[in-house]
């Protein structure tokens, strides 16, 4: 455990040092995007942040090959020098894409090389445990083509989600934090070494999020781009992969006791196919929900909106920080009620704490529907906008001041919600810490 927190705390520090400079050099490279039609943000804001997101995957991978523990990794299992050239390749991709606007055809056939070029050094899906089957044998043909398929699925999920500062990298870090502890616990617990690799992907995953995440929480100073999120798109797949994969299940020794006994106990086996589908769910929902939307509307599946789930948040009248902290609780609640099930399935505590949990989630989302108002003896214990006196008070002195001019307020500009007025430090330089002062007219 030292040594993965050591690999984790130097994917951390690599990632967020590196970030500062590359912002500078995408500034100057002009990866600056103008703002679109479905852009939550104000102010030009400079991507290509999947760089330092990079450099800090290959920290971390450098650190872990020369720690005695974790060296063994690279040793008996070529799985980290495919997830390496895959991720080279992805992110190249990426930062052509953050430059220069590539097609999304283009795109959708390089993360099909991408994740051939893992499956060529190894990195494949072997087997699949099929509930009430049992483990599934692929053929050469069938383990390529799905893991392909879950490396294209898992990429655009992730892209597809990042459309809020903060939010892409907070649901990949839960999710990576979810599945490190499952990983941990087959390899630990149960003593399978073809567990590690996973474990480590996790690992380095969660501290490129972490690194990354305070430049990119809002108001954004930068964005991750295609290059950042796809490829921790192809990091989580690649531990998912290798986790499903790779783990053999005849190894755990569970098949023993009765029918009932065994069930219970094949959870743990089961557990590497449902956790990833779990960890991208709200991805995959919105991915499907996305493609279904523009297809019904008679646009390509690949054309943009502002119909993603965080946009419907902001719609809802949820403000930004709100909208990205409800994605973090579901996403935490789904990737943790797993692990936790998997653990304990026999615990009925477990199934009354997520459905508890899912109603507080379910009143956290539908909270701007209603405006509460405190009672009068607790006004003073509230914000003002819970009071009733607070807003009759600001409605009498608004047409008290109207009726003294005798001339119409200047109407409010109306300001979407969820968005506030600026969006980081600007792209061009630093801003002002104060407002404007004009000097006074002298008398002299």
């Amino acid at each position: 455990m030292r040594e993965y927190l050591l690999t984790l705390c130097v994917t951390v520090a690599v990632t967020y040092l590196l970030t500062g400079p590359v912002r500078k050099f995408a500034i100057a490279a002009g990866a600056m995007p103008e703002i679109r039609a479905r852009d939550v943000h104000r102010e030009p804001t400079p991507r290509l942040g999947g760089i330092a997101m990079f450099g800090g995957l290959c920290a971390g991978l450098l650190v872990a090959d020369h720690l005695r523990n974790l060296n063994g990794v690279f040793e008996l299992s070529n799985e980290p020098r495919a997830l390496l050239s895959g991720a080279a390749l992805i992110w190249l991709i990426g930062v052509l894409d953050d430059k220069f606007e590539i097609d999304a055809l283009i795109k959708l056939g390089a993360q099909m090389i991408a994740a051939g070029v893992m499956v060529m050094q190894g990195l494949t899906m072997l087997w699949i445990p099929v509930p009430f089957i049992g483990t599934v044998a692929l053929t050469q043909w069938q383990g390529n083509l799905l893991t392909v398929a879950l490396v294209v699925i898992t990429i655009n999920a992730v892209n597809f989600v990042d459309g809020l500062d903060g939010l892409a990298a907070g649901m990949v870090c839960i999710a990576a934090c979810a599945f490190f502890l499952y990983g941990y616990r087959i390899w630990f617990g149960y003593g399978i070494e073809a567990a590690a690799p996973a474990t480590l992907f996790a690992a380095i995953l969660m501290g490129m999020c972490l690194g990354f995440l305070p430049h990119n929480m809002h108001p954004a100073r930068i964005f991750m781009g295609d290059s950042g999120s796809m490829l921790i798109g192809l990091v989580l797949a690649a531990a998912a992969i290798s986790m499903t994969g790779q783990v053999d299940p005849d190894a755990m020794a569970l098949f023993a006791g009765g029918e009932r006994n065994a069930t219970h106990a094949m959870l743990p086996v089961f557990m590497p196919l449902v956790l990833p589908l779990t960890i991208i769910a709200i991805p995959v929902a919105d991915l499907v929900l996305a493609i279904v939307r523009r297809t019904w509307k008679g646009q390509s599946p690949f054309a943009a909106d502002r119909g993603h789930l965080h946009h419907r948040l902001l719609e809802l009248g949820h403000s930004h920080s709100r909208a990205v902290l409800i994605m973090y609780f579901w996403s935490g609640l789904i990737a943790f009620g797993a692990v936790a099930y998997s653990v304990h399935s026999t615990s009925m505590w477990i199934v009354l704490a997520i459905s508890a949990l899912s109603a507080v989630g379910l009143i956290l989302l539908l909270l701007p529907r209603f405006t509460p108002r405190a009672p009068r003896w607790a006004e003073g214990l509230v914000p003002p906008r819970y009071r009733h006196a607070a807003r009759a008070a600001a409605a009498a002195a608004e047409a008290a001041a109207q009726d003294a001019s005798g001339a119409e307020p200047e109407p409010v500009r109306p300001i979407v919600a969820g968005v506030s007025g600026v969006n980081g430090a600007t792209a061009v330089g630093p801003r002002s810490r104060f407002p404007d002062r004009r000097k006074a007219e002298s008398t002299r």
